[in-house]
């Protein structure tokens, strides 16, 4: 009987146990609302304090993310802080955008999403907010551009091999063109696919051509982005954030033909007020190329509006997709490469690393594509695309590539690597580095911003078109036929 009496008990003990530990799961959000999709963290304001926020569901409902520092999180977030925001029907479901402030910087987080008056929640995520170190790293990928799932789920192998490499990302960049006809499907299928790595890290989302060319609103709709004041989102948005001691400029080069006066003024604007050590362009459509693109009449006068602005601004890196194959130039100025830049080689946490030394002119990065459709190199690319190429490769049969860039102060450190598609194997195929003295940026209390509303740059536009318009058609009939005609006759 004694010995009956201390297995009842026995038993009872696991039974609470198991009891407890079934209020805790559901408590940590385990039980979630399967409704709850597409969620994923952006940057919004500054990114020591402030993040945004987007899902979606299908039904119309309230808009609220809990937020907890990990440190303190014990599965439960009775204790959570709650922020409110709006939602909003699109395309058959219900797109909800809240942005919350207060954080506390270099700081991780737990957080859901979903509606706190019906207690209906998305499974955990998390994310770590902007320190005061000026040393970080992230993670960049383009052109995922799949249309079924199961391309997704391959793309999605290469950003885990992304985030195995790299562990301590704090955030990733994604060049544009994550869908291929931007369809509800599609976007489930990535979001499902990628859930791993959205909802681990905050994103920094470029509006691609597949995204936003005749898709109008989706991009904006998909991504709680800090836009301009009075900039257009119908094609995509451009926005900027701090992050250590770089400074982002997100473009949207959907905004073409040419790119808009607008969005080029609120670009030397925004950098012209940075005094950031490192500054850093990130856009879809690629200003060096040698993918089948290049030669076409949108990236022709995206490139003779932009380089010019990019040379002006000092701006120190430019990253982009759209071509799907690999790209580096070397450091580039005037669409000419830098002849004079200075190598010094260092240790790095125990690697030799070389160092372009306050190089000038802009390293221009073209990370193939994450996904499956690849192209091969264009051996008619115009120059001075293949004399500024410092590596240019397809990566055709061989796997889906992804970037690291790891800055430390005066430091930055860039890879590139393949994940093979039969093996799963990671090679690196290419490296690059920088070493800069600190302080050199500042910002000129005289500057005058100029106009960013549409009304005002009417005019300027119009003439920008005509303008670039002209020179397209004179390097077609001069330079780009001429060569074809030679090509296919065999000269």
């Amino acid at each position: 009987m004694k010995k009956l009496s201390i297995k009842f008990i026995s038993f009872m003990l696991v039974a609470s146990l198991l009891i407890c530990s079934s209020f805790s799961i559901g408590a940590i959000g385990y039980n979630v609302d399967e409704d709850i999709t597409r969620v994923n963290t952006t940057f919004y304001g500054d990114s020591k304090t402030t993040k945004g926020f987007c899902w979606y569901t299908s039904d119309e409902c309230n808009s609220d993310v809990q937020v907890v520092p990990t440190a303190s999180f014990n599965g439960s977030f009775n204790n959570a802080v709650t922020f409110s925001g709006t939602g909003r029907e699109f395309k058959g479901n219900y797109f909800h955008k809240v942005d919350i402030d207060s954080l506390q910087p270099g700081t991780e987080y737990a957080y859901r999403v979903g509606d706190a008056s019906a207690n209906s929640w998305s499974d955990i995520g998390k994310f770590v907010t902007d320190g005061n170190d000026n040393k970080f790293s992230f993670i960049a990928i383009a052109d995922v551009q799949a249309s079924n799932r199961e391309n997704f789920a391959k793309a999605a192998k290469v950003m885990q091999s992304a985030i195995d490499t790299c562990p301590e990302a704090e955030f990733v960049i994604n060049l544009g063109d994550y869908v291929n006809d931007c369809t509800n499907d599609e976007w489930d299928w990535f979001f499902d696919e990628f859930k791993f790595a959205n909802m681990s890290m905050t994103s920094v989302p470029v509006a691609g051509n597949h995204d936003g060319n005749l898709k109008w609103n989706w991009f904006n709709n998909l991504f709680n982005l800090n836009s301009p004041e009075g900039s257009s989102t119908t094609t995509g948005v451009y926005y900027s954030f701090d992050y250590g001691n770089a400074h982002f400029a997100v473009l949207n080069s959907n905004d073409m033909y040419p790119m808009s006066q607008q969005q080029i003024n609120w670009l030397k604007n925004d950098m012209n007020a940075s005094d950031a050590d490192w500054k850093i362009v990130l856009l879809h459509r690629s200003l060096y190329s040698a993918g089948k693109n290049i030669n076409k009449p949108d990236t022709l006068i995206m490139r003779n509006v932009l380089i010019p602005v990019i040379d002006e601004l000092g701006i120190d890196v430019v990253m982009a997709g759209h071509d799907h194959m690999y790209m580096r130039t070397h450091q580039v100025k005037n669409d000419a490469v830098v002849e004079d830049v200075d190598y010094i080689t260092e240790y790095y946490k125990g690697e030799e690393i070389v160092f372009a030394s306050n190089p000038d002119g802009t390293v221009n990065i073209l990370p193939s594509t994450a996904g499956t459709k690849r192209y091969a190199v264009n051996d008619n690319a115009i120059s001075p695309i293949p004399e500024a190429a410092a590596e240019a490769f397809s990566t055709r049969d061989w796997g889906g590539c992804y970037t690291t860039v790891t800055i430390d102060n005066d430091k930055f450190i860039y890879k590139a690597y393949i994940r093979d598609d039969e093996t799963g194997e990671i090679e690196l195929v290419d490296e690059y580095a920088i070493k800069k003295t600190m302080g050199q940026n500042t910002v000129d209390p005289n500057y005058e911003p100029l106009p960013t509303d549409f009304y005002s740059n009417i005019m300027p536009n119009i003439t920008s078109f005509v303008t670039e318009f002209t020179k397209v058609l004179s390097k077609y009939l001069f330079v780009i036929v001429p060569a074809l005609i030679k090509d296919a006759i065999g000269l």
